[in-house]
């Protein structure tokens, strides 16, 4: 996974989208590569192969510049439901006496688990792509690779993770927008709701999904009161994340990191 790679394959599923191809029936940008789904009644599979080769220089050529978003999400790290569900299955898991995050913080240098919220927290993460179930974004960690904290999976997959769960594993944090199996490590819940088949949540009201490929999240770590209050507003149809418009340039983030991701935190603060 890269940024790089990341943008080949949103300019490539836009380049498809903007020829309008007969018989296309779904585009789907992922985190290195791309899916298309197309009838083969309509298009002969070869003939799809040659349209997108076609494409394809001029996708790989396309400037790697994105109008997108920043988006302030709530986390309770160590809350006690993603706790409790960890405990129950310690047996799937490399270090069956510490938990998910304290595991996370020691294989990555980390002296304490306060330590490694700060750095989960402290920069900036890129949705990659949205898939898996329904809503779940994958994000990658806006750092230089020497930064790049990086989790296994769990040997085993669990049969439960809470839902709204924010999870590890290896380069990719995630939220679990449903309850169900996951294999993932477990950090903490966020009190905001991503995917809403029924649209009832104010913000989800045009789109059950809330996040899309190319959007820019910054974890923001909250207590146990907050995340009450946070779930209150949600119930009550008061809440709203907190996000502004950012124009994300690939080239000058490469060619400053960190003062790419200052600027985007003073467009979210002043947002």
């Amino acid at each position: 996974m890269s940024l790089e790679a990341f943008f080949t394959s949103l300019s490539m599923t836009n380049a498809v989208r903007e020829a309008k191809i007969k018989g296309v029936t779904e585009i789907c940008p992922a985190n290195a590569s791309f899916q298309i789904k197309f009838n083969p009644d309509e298009i002969h599979p070869d003939d799809m192969m040659a349209e997108l080769k076609r494409l394809e220089a001029t996708a790989e050529s396309a400037e790697a510049k994105l109008d997108t978003r920043i988006v302030e999400i709530p986390v309770y790290y160590q809350d006690p439901w993603t706790h409790e569900t960890l405990m129950r299955f310690r047996e799937r898991h490399q270090d069956p006496n510490a938990s998910d995050i304290e595991y996370a913080a020691r294989i990555n240098g980390y002296d304490s688990v306060e330590d490694f919220i700060k750095a989960h927290s402290g920069a900036p993460w890129f949705v990659s792509m949205v898939g898996f179930v329904s809503g779940l974004p994958f994000l990658y960690q806006m750092v230089d690779r020497q930064r790049q904290i990086q989790v296994p999976k769990y040997l085993r997959p669990r049969t439960d993770t809470p839902k709204l769960t924010v999870g590890y594993g290896g380069s990719f944090s995630c939220i679990y927008s449903v309850r169900g199996a996951g294999g993932y490590q477990m950090f903490g819940i966020t009190p905001m709701p991503i995917f809403d088949p029924q649209q009832q949540v104010s913000y989800l009201k045009d789109f059950m999904v809330f996040f899309k490929p190319g959007d820019i999240v910054k974890w923001k770590p909250i207590s146990r009161e907050e995340y009450d209050a946070d779930v209150a507003a949600v119930e009550a149809g008061t809440f709203m994340p907190r996000m502004a418009e950012v124009t994300f340039s690939l080239d000058d983030f490469n060619a400053d990191i960190d003062g790419t991701n200052a600027k985007l935190m003073e467009a979210l603060n002043a947002g």
